[in-house]
């Protein structure tokens, strides 16, 4: 363990808040602090914010014996891996032997796989050592973290690391809170309509969005394989630059393109958005217009209605139909009906047992109808509709990604009513475009609104498959943000 002076030394050298890989690993490859101590380190903090409920299980005696191990690596003279004495914490749907992967949900509290996800499997053969799993809205099923099943006595819900009255966003919320807050330089998520983007918005980290399928789904708890991915939060993209190329095993190519970088402004992203989020998104964009960015309006009139048709009646048949073949194939011994009778947060339980398992979903009149047809219909019609929007609007303006504000909203007050449809349809009505159609989408930091004093985040989205490009524009945007996040 490190003395008091010995800390004091420390700090001077590195802010552990916001400490970058770069930072962590060059400290411990110049023998200036040892892996071990620096998981003494960030415990210290996880104990000192428990009431944030940022994490479901921790393991700090594991995490010290991987740290020995690699501290004994740097004693033999071996050479020093990626990640080495770089901290993660990973969303508790993402499997990672020795921890039990809960989903955030009762059924599953004593599910323990054998195997690790290939997404942490990367990570922990660069040196990446897993403290524990990170909390989430239950099942993944929702925008606010307010799990009603995992949590402190006398605190529901994970807390939002800037003010713990108000939510996290989720569903990856502890993974964002922990890395937000200080508690891990790294930390994994699942987005699926905003997962991963909106709690790292909503507590002031970077968030990614890769393009669908770049990264692994295997030994994910499911939701939807046909939206489902993994992504990295991180305090810089220098830093989801490097966990995305260990992941895809992809380099990022060094340089960005010659000529100005162009992004697009549509209505439909800019539109009933709260005080705090106008304003500070607004300065955001004024910067970046100074910094000789080419902001250009476009219209893609047909947007709002084609999402329509793709969101919900995606969600509703392969949340089903994946999650019961994933029981099934972990042979976790439960159906998904006993699954669903232990759900404890009411807007899972009520989203399961009036659509989900019986596949019904409300449509223009209110009346419940059959999914099936309109999950077809969803894949055959209107997800390639709205690709080719995209296409054709990223073409007609040559742009090199559309820039939105990430949430509408800063944060809402956590409290028993937050997970209302009203509060998920406002919290996930930005993000969840770009997901249906799988593209990459980075969620950045640009500081706390001046009324609220909660974080606002700026998102870039790209076509499919050009993670590199939006990851390399989010360099140059990080940079101008810079003095909006040291306000």
């Amino acid at each position: 363990m490190l003395n008091m002076k010995e800390k004091v030394a420390l700090d001077q050298r590195i802010h552990l808040d916001k400490a970058t890989i770069n930072e962590i690993t060059a400290l411990v490859a110049e023998r200036k602090v040892s892996c071990e101590q620096l998981v003494h380190l960030y415990f210290e903090k996880i104990n000192a914010q428990q009431s944030l409920n940022a994490f479901i299980s921790l393991d700090q005696a594991a995490a010290i014996q991987q740290a020995q191990f690699w501290d004994q690596n740097i004693a033999d003279g071996k050479p020093c891996p990626a990640l080495i004495g770089v901290l993660v914490a990973v969303k508790d749907n993402i499997h990672v032997a020795g921890f039990t992967n809960t989903a955030g949900t009762p059924a599953l509290t004593g599910f323990r796989p054998k195997a690790t996800a290939p997404v942490i499997q990367a990570l922990i053969d660069q040196g990446a050592i897993v403290i524990g799993k990170a909390n989430m809205h239950e099942l993944a099923f929702g925008v606010t973290g307010y799990n009603t099943a995992m949590h402190i006595e006398g605190v529901i819900g994970t807390r939002n690391a800037a003010n713990p009255l108000y939510i996290a966003g989720g569903s990856s919320s502890g993974s964002a809170v922990a890395v937000a807050a200080g508690m891990v330089p790294i930390a994994i998520g699942t987005d699926t309509g905003a997962s991963v983007r909106l709690p790292s918005a909503l507590n002031g980290c970077v968030g990614f969005r890769p393009t669908l399928g770049r990264y692994a789904q295997i030994d994910i708890t499911p939701i939807s394989h046909s939206r489902d991915t993994a992504g990295p939060m991180a305090h810089s993209v220098s830093d989801i630059i490097l966990i995305d190329q260990l992941i895809s095993q992809q380099q990022i190519t060094a340089s960005i393109q010659t000529h100005p970088i162009r992004l697009g402004i549509c209505t439909y992203f800019w539109e009933n958005l709260d005080q705090d989020v106008q304003q500070q998104a607004h300065r955001a964009l004024q910067l970046l217009k100074n910094a000789g960015i080419e902001i250009i309006s476009v219209e893609m009139p047909e947007l709002d209605h084609l999402n329509h048709h793709i969101s919900f009646p995606v969600v509703i048949y392969e949340g089903k139909y994946d999650l019961i073949q994933y029981l099934e194939n972990n042979q976790i011994g439960l159906s998904l009906e006993a699954v669903v009778d232990q759900i404890s947060s009411p807007d899972v339980q009520q989203l399961f047992k009036q659509n989900i398992l019986p596949e019904l979903i409300a449509d223009t009149t209110g009346e419940s109808v059959s999914v099936g047809p309109l999950y077809q219909q969803a894949l055959s019609e209107a997800r390639p509709q709205l690709l080719a929007l995209y296409q054709k609007t990223f073409q007609d303006h040559q742009l090199d990604a559309l820039i939105f504000p990430t949430s509408p909203i800063v944060a809402p007050l956590a409290n028993e009513h937050v997970s209302s449809i009203e509060n998920f349809q406002r919290l996930i009505r930005n993000t969840d475009p770009g997901s249906n159609i799988g593209l990459p989408g980075l969620s950045l930091p640009i500081g706390c609104s001046e009324k609220s004093k909660l974080p606002v985040g700026l998102e870039i989205d790209g076509l499919p498959n050009t993670d590199h490009d939006i990851l390399a524009i989010g360099q140059v945007l990080e940079q101008i943000f810079s003095s909006l996040n040291h306000r």
